[in-house]
């Protein structure tokens, strides 16, 4: 009986223990299932999907300009065939007696892989950039030896005519308020036109010289770092990215333009104050440290350079080698900037930063109040005091069009001030609409 009684409980115990692991089998399947799950889910956070650069891709240019003092050498990475390093055979000698407002550190600058983009073709057709304009070169070139230029303005407007507003002939207007002599050049498809020359008729019946010409490309970039860039461009090498194509070509044209010809660049959103004839070799700052009083960053907004500055000739291989169409900036005002910090102080390139007061009074994140008219009597005064302070120490206004295209020219202003100092054609109707 005691037996049986033993084998009785023994049993009950063996059937509970069943019952039991049967019945947290599935419990212990879902915390396998979670265990495996987070271990998947940790991989994929620290894994890193490294794509792989296409396997061919076109070297570097030899380009013909001399090589300068301490040029960049290009030097192919064995990791990936489409990225180059930049690397300068010699470091920048930083004089104490002349250099830019800040000395910058190096920067080691590679261009990025370049994607085909799927409507490459149909961009660069829309900018006529394959179609070849006929006289170009004769026609530039006849228009400086026949005119008796006293100096040499530029513009480019890759736009069309229908944006072409009274904000943009004013500044051309203020170019020959202080220029009456100055000889002007626009790069334009669509000025090059009948309609182009209507809307600047009125300049032509004053006897200023000026003309409009659609860009030859080829010709404009030959025998610079431009010209092996442009031609991979065309190919669909070179992906051109976010940024409108237009402003960067824009941006590379004004480098080249002046690298040929010498003389001044100013986009079209730059009012200009008073004679340039004493600059030369000038490149704006557009914002200085706080603390050191030295410049943070430069623009490329206003440009005055000699013809074949070494320094002109950096910026256009900086752009051909470090070309990004997805990045803002990067082939302009950040440009410029990096150029400038490498080789400040170095032989030959002899130039002058500019403080912000003279092309860039007003940084754009507060150029809302150049165009607001005094609400009281405080405020009277102090617009008072910034415009006779932009009239003594600035060459040209910058009204960062991008940030004040939709602002009202309010009266008393300071832009309301500074149209009526610059304009030709004055009239009222100009200030509300600009």
């Amino acid at each position: 009986m005691f037996q049986i009684t033993e084998l009785h409980h023994i049993f009950r115990h063996t059937k509970t223990s069943a019952f039991g692991f049967v019945f947290l089998l599935p419990t212990s399947f879902l915390a396998l299932f979670l265990l495996l799950l987070l271990a998947c889910n940790g991989f994929s956070v620290f894994y890193i999907n490294l794509p792989v650069p296409a396997k061919s891709s076109p070297d570097p240019a030899n380009f013909s300009p001399e090589i300068l003092p301490g040029d960049k050498t290009v030097t192919k990475l064995s990791s990936s065939p489409v990225m180059y390093a930049v690397k300068e055979e010699n470091p920048p000698f930083v004089s104490k007696t002349r250099s830019p407002l800040l000395q910058k550190p190096n920067v080691s600058m590679a261009a990025r892989p370049n994607r085909p983009r799927s409507s490459h073709r149909q961009t660069l057709k829309t900018l006529h950039l394959e179609a070849k304009t006929i006289g170009f070169s004769s026609k530039i070139k006849g228009f400086f030896q026949n005119s008796n230029c006293k100096s040499r303005f530029f513009m480019t407007w890759i736009s069309s005519l229908h944006s072409l507003g009274d904000r943009e002939l004013l500044a051309i207007e203020s170019v020959f308020k202080s220029h009456p002599k100055a000889c002007l050049v626009i790069v334009s498809n669509t000025l090059d036109s009948k309609m182009g020359n209507i809307i600047l008729k009125p300049f032509f019946d004053k006897g200023f010289k000026l003309i409009a010409l659609s860009p030859d490309f080829d010709f404009i970039f030959k025998n610079t770092p431009a010209e092996s860039w442009f031609n991979r461009l065309k190919k669909g090498n070179i992906d051109p990215g976010e940024v409108s194509l237009g402003q960067n070509l824009s941006n590379l044209l004004r480098l080249t333009l002046l690298y040929k010809y010498g003389g001044v660049y100013i986009d079209t959103d730059v009012l200009v104050l008073k004679s340039f004839n004493n600059l030369r070799n000038a490149i704006g700052a557009q914002s200085i440290n706080a603390e050191t009083k030295s410049w943070s960053r430069l623009n490329n907004a206003v440009l005055v350079f000699d013809k074949q500055h070494p320094l002109l000739f950096k910026f256009i291989q900086e752009f051909a080698l470090t070309f990004d169409g997805n990045k803002w900036g990067h082939n302009g005002p950040y440009l410029v900037s990096r150029v400038v910090a490498r080789v400040a102080g170095r032989p030959r390139f002899n130039f002058t930063v500019m403080p912000p007061s003279a092309f860039y009074p007003v940084d754009w994140s507060r150029i809302r109040t150049l165009f607001r008219g005094p609400n009281d009597r405080d405020h009277s005064d102090w617009l008072l005091r910034k415009l006779e302070e932009i009239r003594r120490q600035s060459y040209a206004v910058h009204l960062w069009n991008k940030q004040s295209r939709n602002i009202r020219v309010q009266e008393g202003s300071i832009v309301h001030h500074i149209i009526s100092d610059c304009c030709i054609f004055c009239n009222s109707s100009t200030s509300s609409s600009l």
